[in-house]
């Protein structure tokens, strides 16, 4: 197989903080609804962010068929599971007779989080065997005894992609890449590639995270990264907004599969779209800042749409990365504009971040999937909350309201921590 084989997309599934199947959400994002609340996960009373977009009332054992497989998952995991299972069903795989060595998982997928409340509730049962243990000291020993090596195994940022490959029984290649925001439009990318060197006919891939723990939200508190507004926390993640003052942590996992078209037409696989394009680029500046020229956005595209062979009238639709930090709603811009001149103007950007926050490494595959899903149905999400306009942002952000429109071609950026910058381009399948 060759570099200039055809690789598309035959499922989806997503969890999400507006929910966990294709079209309720797809629905409530063309309708503009913000899943961002208060945080309830643990106390965040203290905290100088007091919200995020949790997913709620999701029971991964809805999804898998072997839940004896998948105990004291965190929740990076479980949001994986339910992904993965629905993008496997969607494709068709369920009964389908497929070679398990060729089939092939790439995941972004960040650190997972200690469940601090299993934990104290771990460690109290265990102080309470050892009627001894009533200094702090014999008290930490008790819980750390209780406190299995299985639930600290379970932190280890490639437990998802172990869960989905015993869960599906996929024996092909096995990848985890940690590019932070960049990570699952990365693994999408680099699963592509997978497929077009001929080493597996079926690839699993996309991301799961979250960051809603004492401890990610106290790192980007102190990067003064996150939106502080506590008064308002539905109209808190406001995307190219004059008045931004950060981004809001949200959780969750997007899975596509993704075939060689020869495989998917020999099996009668209903082909959603086709990936064309795929960017990569380092900023090679500082670890938390984009370079004030947008030098890697720039390129990540350029590159794409190099490969793809568009041009920038062929862009139908960019899914924007979209966070709602000062800095990088003001460097993506800039970066379009570089790229597309004056035609910039004219092509219709979003972020659906505004509804669903910041799923970190889960955020490229999520909105990769909208794209697939605004190519089906012709709509294109909006950016909620455009409150107040920023007068030195002026492109078309689709504000507050989804659009009718002609997708046939959509462009979707991911630009991470540290400098990593992905794009990728799907078209309709053809």
């Amino acid at each position: 197989m060759n570099n200039s084989s055809r690789i598309v997309i035959t499922g989806i599934g997503w969890v999400t903080p507006l929910g966990h199947d294709i079209e309720s959400v797809w629905q409530k994002m063309l309708d503009g609804r913000s899943a961002i609340t208060r945080t309830d996960r643990f106390d965040a009373s203290t905290f100088p962010t007091t919200f995020s977009a949790q997913v709620r009332d999701y029971d991964p054992r809805k999804f898998v068929k072997h839940p004896e497989y998948h105990e004291h998952v965190g929740h990076n995991t479980a949001f994986a599971l339910g992904a993965a299972r629905q993008a496997w069903a969607s494709a068709g795989l369920d009964d389908a007779k497929i070679d398990p060595h060729r089939v092939g998982i790439y995941l972004g997928s960040g650190e997972g989080s200690l469940d601090f409340d299993n934990y104290v509730a771990t460690a109290l049962a265990g102080w309470r065997e050892d009627k001894q243990a009533v200094d702090s000291v014999k008290w930490a020993a008790a819980a750390k005894a209780s406190f299995t090596l299985e639930r600290e195994v379970e932190q280890e940022p490639n437990m998802p992609l172990h869960h989905l490959a015993m869960e599906l029984g996929a024996r092909g290649p096995g990848y985890n890449c940690l590019t932070a925001c960049a990570a699952s439009t990365q693994a999408i990318g680099e699963a592509v590639e997978i497929l077009r060197r001929g080493h597996a006919d079926v690839m699993v891939s996309g991301g799961a995270h979250t960051m809603i723990h004492p401890f990610g939200v106290t790192g980007f508190n102190r990067l003064t990264a996150l939106s502080t507004r506590n008064d308002d926390p539905a109209t808190a993640s406001r995307p190219f907004n004059r008045t931004r003052n950060g981004f809001v942590l949200g959780e969750g996992a997007g899975m596509v599969i993704l075939e060689t078209l020869e495989h998917a037409q020999s099996r009668g696989a209903k082909i959603m779209a086709e990936i064309i394009g795929y960017g990569s680029s380092a900023d090679a500046f500082r670890i938390t800042d984009m370079h004030p020229e947008a030098r890697g956005p720039i390129a990540s595209m350029k590159q794409a749409m190099d490969e793809a062979g568009l041009t920038i009238h062929d862009i139908d639709y960019i899914s924007a990365h979209g966070t709602s930090t000062e800095e990088n709603d003001k460097n993506e811009t800039r970066a379009i504009k570089a790229v597309f001149g004056d035609h910039a103007k004219r092509v219709p950007i979003s972020s659906i971040k505004s509804m669903i926050g910041h799923l970190i490494a889960a955020a490229g595959s999520v909105e990769l999937i909208t794209c697939v899903l605004a190519i089906r149905d012709q709509m294109i999400p909006p950016t909620i909350n455009q409150i107040d306009p920023d007068p030195d942002l002026d492109l078309d952000y689709v504000p507050n309201k989804g659009r009718a429109a002609k997708v046939n071609v959509c462009l979707s950026n991911s630009f991470g921590f540290g400098g990593q910058n992905d794009t990728l381009i799907v078209k309709r399948f053809e």
